[in-house]
């Protein structure tokens, strides 16, 4: 008879999107976790199908951790500082939140701490970042198993025959890998729109490099239900309490 599956318990608070795996064990260092009725201990081993539950204490928790997203200009790296260009969560003061902002909370130095991108944009690159406190957030996001769309208006030179507009939609290897399937058209006539699964480093410019195309811009519009819209360049806002990527 084989030994049943057993999982680390932060590792599987997080498959079911409940934390971070580090949000987890912080959680149950403070003794904010049970399994099963039983209080969890650091570094436990469960079933799969383990109820836990998380205190009104982690709840409350999750609920102080922010959300931004961001309007990022050329010029800014999405992590941390390199070669003496500024990160983009540089941006994030009072006097760059958009006036057309309408979530209720107020701005406060906490909200800076631990914030983090959720995925990335080139320093060549426009348009929506997010910058997260939420773990759940960021594995929707970048998590090994997400499929959240993330839509592109691509400014090329070059000429593209529909044979290779058919590859950049499917057939297309990087690093060894066959991409997912995209949806890949024309929106002007210099202009392509994207929409990826996916996020491979310079993934786009690298699939129009293939077809030879030369990527002139490039400005992400939306990611997942939340859409750039008309935050301006340079300026952030909160994600609203009634809005969610997935």
């Amino acid at each position: 008879m084989s030994e049943p599956t057993v999982l680390r318990l932060s590792k599987l608070m997080a498959d079911r999107g409940l934390c971070s795996r580090r949000e987890a064990d912080s959680y149950i260092e403070r003794g904010w976790v049970k399994v099963d009725g039983e209080l969890a201990v650091l570094g436990m081993k469960v079933t799969p199908d383990a109820r836990i539950e998380l205190s009104r204490q982690a709840s409350g928790a999750q609920d102080d951790r922010v959300t931004i997203l961001l309007h990022k200009p050329m010029g800014y790296v999405s992590g941390q500082a390199e070669k003496g260009y500024a990160p983009a969560v540089t941006l994030v003061v009072p006097e760059r939140r958009w006036a057309g902002d309408h979530a209720p909370q107020r701005f406060q130095r906490e909200h800076l701490r631990g914030l983090a991108p959720a995925g990335r944009l080139d320093i060549d690159s426009t348009g929506l970042l997010v910058l997260t406190q939420d773990g759940r957030v960021a594995k929707t996001l970048i998590g090994e198993h997400s499929d959240v769309e993330k839509e592109y208006l691509v400014r090329v030179s070059g000429s593209l025959s529909a044979q290779d507009l058919a590859r950049l939609n499917h057939g297309l290897v990087l690093d060894g890998q066959r991409l997912r399937p995209a949806k890949v058209w024309w929106q002007n006539e210099d202009q392509l729109r994207f929409i990826l699964r996916e996020g491979k480093k310079r993934q786009i410019r690298r699939m129009c490099d293939l077809v030879g195309l030369r990527v002139v811009g490039l400005k992400r519009i939306r990611i997942g239900k939340v859409m750039l819209g008309d935050l301006p360049p340079g300026q952030w806002r909160y994600l609203a309490p009634d809005e969610t990527f997935a």
